[in-house]
Formats: C-alpha cells, sequence, structure tokens
C-alpha cells in the first residue's frame, strides 16, 4: 500500500530512511521498546521492500558460512529463529525445504570440513555431514563426494514478510511516508534535517537503512566515505515447467571463503520455480534489474573509488569468468550442471535480476560483515547484505540499542 496521503514533515523523536525489510523491522523493535516516540519512515518507492528486498532468491541463511564471532555469524542464527516464529505468527507463507552444500571431488573436502567448522560454531541447527549416497537420498539428481545438509535453511518471500511489517506498524500507527525520496541531511537548530519529497522532517535522531543508497546519505550526514557501495548485479535463471523436479532443496558448491558471494546454485523459490545463478558482475546502476538502466552517475561512483581498482586487480580471474557465465546462459547452466548432471542449457530459460549492495573498502577488500557508522545525530547501516533479510529482526535490535543510547 501506498503512503501518499501522509505527511512527514515537522518534528519527530525518530526518522527511519528506508521501507526495505530492515528498516521496518527497526521501526517495529523500537516502537515496541518506546511507544510513546514519534517515528516516522520514509522511502522513495511507492511500495515497501522494492529492492534488494524484493530482488533476491528468497533464502532464509541457517549461518553456516561466516566467520565466527562476526556479527553476521551471530545474528543470522539469531535472526533466521525470530524470522520463522514472526512468519508463523503472522501467516506469511514459508518452507524449510533444508540445503545442501556439495563437494564435488577431494580438493574442496577442506574448505566443506571449514564450513562445518563454522556452522558448529555458530550454532547451527540441524547441521550434518553426509556421504555420496546420503546426498542421494536428499538430491537424487545430485553429484558429490560429500556435502553439508542443513535443514534449517528455508525460503520465503521477504517481500511478502517486508508487507506484514508495514501492516503492522500502519496498525500501530508509525507513520510510514513511501514516495518520498531523502534527497539531502544536513544538523540544524539542534535537530538533523532530513530533507525530502514532501520538504522536511526535523529528526531528534535519524536511522538510515538506505541500502544501496547507503553511502551516498552517510556522507551527506557527515560521516566518513569509506566504506563506498558498489553494486554487483546478479542474474537468475529458472528451470523451464517439468523440469522443477530436478531439484528438491537447494544445491550450494563450496564457496571461495575469501568472496562473500556463494557462487552459481540451484534454489528452490517458494512461488514454486527453481532458480539457477546468480553472476555477479559490477552493476551499471544501483537497481540495474535491467542492463538497460545504465545511470552515468553510478557508473562514475563506481570507477572514481580507488578501492574498485584494487578489487579489479586482484579478482580480475573471477571477474572474467562471471563475464562468461553473463554472456552466455549455456555456461552459466554447465556451472550448474557439474552439480546436477542430468540439467542442460536447454532447460532454462530468463528469470530475474537483483542488485547487491556490496560495500567496498578505500583499500579493494570486500566488506563481509554487517557495518554500522555514526555521525551527528544519526546512525547509519552501511552495509547489510545477505544475510541480511534472514538477520533483519536481529539486526533491528543491535541498532535500536544503538539508537536508545542516543537518547
Amino acid at each position: 500500500m501506498a503512503g501518499v496521503s501522509v505527511d512527514p514533515s515537522g518534528e519527530r523523536d525518530i526518522v527511519i530512511v528506508g521501507a526495505g525489510i530492515l528498516g521496518l523491522a527497526l521501526a517495529r523493535e523500537l516502537h515496541r521498546r518506546d511507544p510513546s516516540r514519534s517515528i516516522s519512515v520514509l522511502d522513495k518507492e511507492e511500495e515497501v521492500g522494492v529492492h534488494q528486498t524484493g530482488h533476491s532468491s528468497g533464502v532464509i541463511h541457517a549461518g553456516i558460512y561466516y566467520a565466527p564471532g562476526s556479527l553476521k555469524a551471530r545474528l543470522c542464527v539469531e535472526g533466521a529463529r525470530e524470522l520463522y516464529d514472526f512468519c508463523e505468527e503472522r501467516g506469511v507463507p514459508f518452507e524449510r525445504c533444508g540445503k545442501v552444500i556439495v563437494a564435488l571431488d577431494e580438493s574442496e573436502l577442506p574448505g566443506l570440513d571449514e564450513l562445518e567448522r563454522r556452522g558448529i560454531a555458530n550454532g547451527v541447527p540441524g547441521l550434518r555431514r553426509v556421504d555420496a549416497d546420503e546426498l542421494k537420498e536428499i538430491e537424487p539428481n545430485a553429484v558429490g563426494v560429500s556435502a553439508l545438509h542443513s535443514p534449517a535453511t528455508g525460503i520465503i518471500d521477504f517481500q511478502a514478510v517486508a508487507r506484514a511489517l508495514a501492516a503492522e506498524l500502519r496498525a500501530a500507527g508509525v507513520e510510514l511516508a513511501t514516495g518520498c525520496a531523502v534527497s539531502d541531511v544536513r544538523p540544524r537548530n539542534g535537530r538533523l534535517e532530513v530533507v525530502h519529497a514532501r520538504g522536511a522532517t526535523a529528526a531528534r535522531f535519524a536511522i538510515f537503512c538506505a541500502g544501496a543508497w547507503s553511502d551516498r546519505l552517510a556522507t551527506r550526514a557527515g560521516a566518513p566515505a569509506d566504506p563506498r557501495i558498489v553494486p554487483f548485479r546478479g542474474q537468475y535463471l529458472k528451470l523451464k515447467p517439468g523440469r522443477g523436479s530436478l531439484v528438491r532443496s537447494l544445491i550450494y558448491p563450496v564457496p571461495d571463503p575469501a568472496l562473500p558471494f556463494l557462487g552459481v546454485h540451484l534454489t528452490r523459490h517458494i512461488s514454486g520455480d527453481v532458480l539457477v545463478g546468480p553472476t555477479a558482475l559490477l552493476s551499471p546502476s544501483r537497481d540495474a534489474y535491467s542492463l538497460a538502466r545504465i545511470r552515468p552517475r553510478d557508473v562514475a561512483s563506481t570507477l572514481a573509488w580507488p578501492g574498485t581498482w584494487r578489487m579489479a586487480r586482484r579478482w580480475w580471474r573471477t571477474g572474467m569468468t562471471e563475464m562468461r557465465y553473463a554472456l552466455s546462459r549455456a555456461q552459466l547452466t554447465r556451472a550448474a550442471a557439474r552439480y546436477v548432471p542430468a540439467l542442460s542449457p536447454g532447460d532454462v530459460e530468463r528469470a530475474f535480476a537483483g542488485v547487491r549492495a556490496q560495500a567496498l573498502a578505500r583499500d579493494g577488500k570486500l566488506v563481509d560483515d554487517f557495518v554500522f557508522s555514526r555521525s551527528e545525530r544519526a546512525l547509519h547501516v552501511r552495509n547489510a547484505p545477505s544475510p541480511g533479510a534472514t538477520s533483519s529482526l536481529a539486526i533491528a535490535r543491535v541498532v535500536a540499542d544503538e539508537a536508545m543510547g542516543a537518547f
């Protein structure tokens, strides 16, 4: 539901910029802690959860991949548990379909060992090692010498979760103004003035959950330029009708631990489709769901950042592989067919694309944990890609703790 009738101008205790799943979860958390405080949520789109929330594979991650002790490790496990509870209470459809991470040969076993170690350390429920025969029982069409099975991994429509959160907020009287793009942020008269499409709101405190645009609003508010958001476009294919039976759950490779991407995988979607992908290429815009959407400002921002070139020098071979996947449907399908040999290029068709808001440090390192920064009267969520949606209710608690301490 669009919020075109809402006038967010004037003064508020808290302004939250961004009505993706995280911004909405944060508004819910803050309102539950103190219903007397006035909260306004602003978003430039007419609907909630339009960008990363609504353009993902919809996987509820269990917390396997992340370094023990990191925010991702802790908040993913907690967030997944809370998300399942929330969806059961609100009637949002989901499925605990499970997932296997497959080692194709013995050279990948050390990587699988490390993932098993991390998963156990992180408290991932039900995680277990399976051999080739057990893998066949779980995924009859998959091949590999060993795998990790995560029965707690699930699938969901995260935009449906965002809509449920928005409905709860509106019922509680929390102001949600969609179609209200924020253009500037500036301290003024002991408040933070948030300038937007319908005027300006003077906030005692503001929290920015702006995804792909988080760095721009952060620097406007006086936060450091590092890290910069560098968008990566991920294209998905899907199996044609009649071929979905090749995959029962989710089939993932053993990923490169130095990268925050999980590689080409096969994912059963809550819609019933089976996705193949994604690719991971630098994007021509921060909302390039179509390749025709090229924004010169976004391209210039990516190319002007020193970290982009340092990253490219280190990962150019990976970039060439991703380029082949992006240019050739057959190449992308063959990468997936290493795990499901019955899959052929004729079995797939184009699905959709998403854009990952990935923080990139000035030194060229891809930031692989959630990152927050502070500026005068503001808190900024600077990096919250996958498993950000899974972790959203848990991240909201952490951010709310910081925000409440600012009053």
